[in-house]
Order: structure tokens, then sequence, then C-alpha cells
């Protein structure tokens, strides 16, 4: 007997079946496709944080070694003395008898010893007297322009009136390092504080935040980038303000810091002495960009998805 013809409904709904199926499978494969390029994506990044950037080693390295060749060619030609102007070589044996005789270890470890001790200080006590001018805006006004004012000041100004008020003593050391850092430090934290969206107030407001909460667990918090970069600053003015005082304050009760070393090969005239005390100087605000605020930064950053190829 022959079959009865399929009604025109079921055909239909045949069709609509094959459609929507069909239509799973091509979404399926795109969502697959999807998850798998998302999860190549968190791969390859994951690998990148892991993966050593030699790049990031090898060329500072490379462009030390230019650097001292072309220091070695211009002595080589002989234009000036070699007692003003020595060579690579010269400088590295005077290091070597500095070390020797344990003047490198001693105005290293003194230097970097005050330089630490001042800058946390001037941390301790930058930070309130930052987030009290951020927030109070008369007090801001009134002494946001003597804040500046003090950071623009060559800090070795304050060495004669550190000695003559504290003598020849750490307190003229420390004291000019905090006067190069403390303005630094409230500076960036106060330009930290200008930059955070208004819709961070409104919400610790709303949460009940009172005042101490909202500038500890809100407005800190949300500065941390321009804090930050007031703190890079502010170790670089205390580092320098350092290095003035013990030049100029030498003798008494100060101990003999990479200042004095600098002072003392200008006494004895030894240029060797004077370039190897840059070197050490040079060397250590390198190795604490390098070891402390570089990773501290990129660290922060990458947090807040404002490093390339970071993920949040």
């Amino acid at each position: 007997m022959p079959s009865n013809p399929t009604p025109l409904a079921e055909v239909t709904e045949t069709r609509e079946h094959v459609h929507a199926a069909l239509t799973r499978t091509s979404t399926g494969h795109e969502d697959l496709r999807e998850l798998e390029s998302g999860l190549d994506s968190l791969q390859s990044d994951s690998d990148r944080k892991h993966r050593i950037d030699w790049t990031r080693i090898l060329l500072p390295i490379a462009a030390l070694v230019v650097l001292v060749l072309i220091w070695q060619f211009y002595v080589s030609l002989g234009l000036k003395r070699r007692d003003q102007v020595p060579g690579p070589l010269d400088v590295m044996n005077q290091m070597a008898v500095l070390w020797t005789e344990g003047k490198v270890q001693e105005s290293v470890w003194t230097s970097l010893q005050r330089g630490i001790v001042g800058f946390v200080i001037s941390v301790a006590i930058a930070t309130p007297v930052g987030l009290l001018l951020a927030q109070v805006a008369p007090l801001r006004r009134a002494f946001g322009p003597l804040i500046s004012g003090l950071q623009v000041l060559p800090s070795v100004a304050w060495v004669p009136a550190a000695i003559i008020w504290f003598g020849l003593t750490d307190a003229t050391v420390y004291f000019v390092v905090f006067m190069g850092a403390i303005p630094s430090i409230i500076n960036g934290l106060i330009s930290g504080v200008d930059q955070i969206p208004p819709q961070y107030r409104r919400v610790g407001t709303v949460l009940g935040a009172s005042r101490l909460q909202m500038a500890l667990q809100v407005i800190l918090p949300a500065a941390l980038p321009g804090y930050l970069g007031g703190l890079k600053q502010g170790w670089a003015f205390s580092w320098r303000s350092l290095m003035a005082a013990e030049i100029i304050a030498v003798g008494g009760t100060i101990g003999f810091g990479l200042g004095s070393l600098l002072d003392q090969g200008r006494d004895l005239s030894d240029m060797a002495m004077v370039m190897a005390a840059i070197l050490l100087i040079l060397a250590v605000g390198i190795l604490i960009e390098l070891l402390v605020f570089g990773p501290i930064e990129k660290r922060l950053l990458r947090r807040r998805g404002l490093l390339a190829g970071s993920t949040r």
C-alpha cells in the first residue's frame, strides 16, 4: 500500500529541528574556538610572566660596555693627563685598593644605612601630612605652595643651617635628608589623590566609611600609582641630599660615608678615587631602583591591568 504523503507541518518542523541542530553545532564550534583562543592567550600570558626577559638584562650591560669602551678610547687619545682623566683600569685598581682597606664596605654601609633610615622616617612623616593636605582644602591652599617651594629648593642649602643647629653629628645628615625627601613624597601623594575618580569617595560615603577609614582604605589604595611615583622621587632626593650633606659636613661624630670618600678624593687630588666614589654612588642608586622600586611598580601596574600584556 502506498504511504501517505508527509504533511507540510511535519516537513516544516523537521526543517526547523535540522536548522537548530546545525546552528547549535556551529555555535558550539565557535564557542570552542573562542575558549581555545582564550586559553591560549592565558597560557601565553603566563609563559611571558615566568619567562626571563633577557633584553632587560643584556641591553643595559651592552650600553655599559659601550660607554666603558668610549671612555677608554678617549683616555687613549691622550688629550688629558692620566691623573686628571684616569682610565677604567685605573679606577678599577683604585677600587680594589679601597676594598682592601675596607673603605668601600664602610662607606657604602654607612651611606646606605643613613639613606634607608632617613627615607623610612620621611615616609612616616610625609604620608599622614600628604593625606591631610589632600583631604582638607584650606590646609592645602595654605601649605601647598610652601611644600612645592621646599621641593624645588636645593637640599644642599640646608647643610650650613643644619651644621649650626646640630653640629657635626648624624642629626645634621638626617635633617638634610628629611628636607629633601618629605616635600617630594607629600606632593606625589597629593597628585595621586587628585587622580582618584570621585565615584570612589561616593561609594565610601554610601558604605558609611569614617574620615579615617576613607583615607586609609579608599583614598590611599586608590592613589598608590601617584604615591609610588612620589616615593621614587623622594628616595632620589633623599639620596642626593645625603651625598651633599656627607660632602660638606665632615668630621665630628659623623661617620665615613660615600660623600666623605668623594671629599677625601678631592682633598688628595686623586681623580681615580673621585671616580670610584661617583661610580659607587651611582651603583647604589641603580640597585635600589632595580631591586626595590622597579619590581613594586611593575607588580602594582600589573595588578591594575596597566602593564602591557597583563591580565586582571
